[in-house]
């Protein structure tokens, strides 16, 4: 039944950070029922390929990216451009725990589905807003985008290789990171605003934008420049303190090596048969190898270039200094660590297919979450959450689908 099944959630959100913070909720046990446009639905079922395929190797409407977070929802579809969809929505909001949306700043107000609104037909519910910038402040307006909101945050002033080096200058994250991160703090939220009203009987509004997330996700980098006033600058995957610490090419792959100490800087040096090195005063204590990092590390690439990434992993793991591997995702799911661990779950799809997802990464050992089952297909849950959940009869439910209402 999972930990929330006591909860209900509408969801009007699309693309990531609001499906990702439902999706969570959903994995506990919420009954989320995803608002979609008919015949259109979320932006990302057509965000592809790739695309699931059914079993004779045929693309699905269902792109990967959609995939990614919406398991465990419900899919109804709705022209809330038209007074009877507006209706249908504010009749579920009113057999709802929670609203998240991710409209514009005002936009659902001229369709009577702002908070004001749902408040008055349900005083306590739960009502979360996700924007790029939140519903206040000069940038209100804007749209916002995880891209940007990466730049104008800070976080891509200190993710890329060093400027002068090849390759310098700012980076973006592999994954939205602004959007994932405000779905995270958006679930946190909503779970802390309904543990208030349990106790209280308080509903209440929750504004959360991309930027302030962005910003705040920064953490030690914040006060890093809070305390000096000088803002940090990008290292690319070495470290501004510790020397060596930082990625190496071998000769058939990338590894990371992390050496923390003296110790574990000669026993890596010894590794790769230049014990030397760690004899050389210009390199045997941290200070002296930072000060001498322009010398040092060439050296040592050159050094790593000589064996290959298993044989590196292996030599320095005997040796314990900390190392490994920079894996594709081929390899992360072949990592005997990540199947042990159960990460990914294959759960059926109305094709006739298998979708195969990753699990939510928590592990609890009463109220675990779970994958039980697959993102809908577009509108899949549109007659029997009308009939069961609002009470609608067939002849209704056929008049709204002859009117292009659902």
């Amino acid at each position: 039944m999972g930990a929330l099944s006591h909860i209900r959630v509408l969801d009007l959100t699309r693309v990531l950070a609001g499906p990702w913070c439902a999706q969570t909720l959903a994995d506990f046990g919420a009954d989320v029922i995803k608002i979609e446009r008919p015949e259109v639905g979320d932006d990302t079922r057509h965000w592809g390929p790739p695309y699931l395929k059914t079993p004779d190797g045929d693309d699905t409407r269902e792109a990967a990216y959609y995939l990614a977070a919406n398991r465990n929802k419900r899919s109804v579809t709705v022209d809330i451009g038209t007074p009877e969809g507006q209706r249908i929505v504010r009749e579920l909001a009113a057999q709802s725990d929670v609203v998240l949306e991710n409209y514009k700043v005002g936009q659902l107000q001229k369709y009577g589905l702002d908070y004001a609104s749902l408040k008055a037909l349900k005083p306590d519910l739960i009502y979360c807003s996700v924007t790029g910038f939140g519903q206040t402040g000069p940038y209100a307006q804007r749209a916002g985008y995880d891209f940007i909101v990466q730049g104008i945050g800070g976080f891509m002033s200190i993710t890329g290789e060093r400027d002068g080096q090849p390759g310098g200058g700012p980076q973006k994250a592999g994954v939205a990171i602004a959007d994932l991160m405000t779905g995270m703090y958006s679930t946190v939220a909503v779970l802390t605003a309904l543990t208030h009203r349990d106790r209280t009987g308080e509903g209440q509004y929750i504004d959360m934008a991309l930027l302030d997330v962005q910003v705040a996700m920064l953490a030690n980098m914040n006060s890093n420049y809070l305390a000096s006033d000088t803002p940090p600058v990008r290292w690319g995957n070495a470290h501004p303190n510790i020397v060596p610490y930082q990625t190496f090419q071998t000769s058939d792959g990338w590894i990371i090596v992390a050496v923390g100490n003296d110790l574990q800087f000669r026993k890596f040096v010894e590794a790769g048969h230049c014990p030397e090195l760690a004899d050389d005063a210009r390199f045997a204590t941290n200070p002296a190898r930072v000060r001498n990092r322009d010398v040092l590390v060439p050296i040592l690439a050159g050094m790593v270039r000589q064996q290959g990434k298993q044989a590196w992993i292996a030599t320095l793991e005997a040796a314990g200094v900390p190392c490994g591997p920079i894996n594709d995702l081929g390899e992360v799911f072949e990592n005997e660590q990540v199947i042990a661990r159960g990460l990914r779950v294959d759960l059926p799809h109305p094709s006739g297919g298998t979708v195969k997802l990753v699990r939510n990464p928590v592990n609890m050992s009463v109220t675990p979450p779970q994958a039980a089952t697959h993102p809908p297909t577009l509108g899949e849950h549109t007659d029997a959450v009308l009939r069961d959940v609002l009470g609608y009869d067939d002849a209704r439910i056929a008049a709204l689908r002859d009117g292009s209402v659902i």
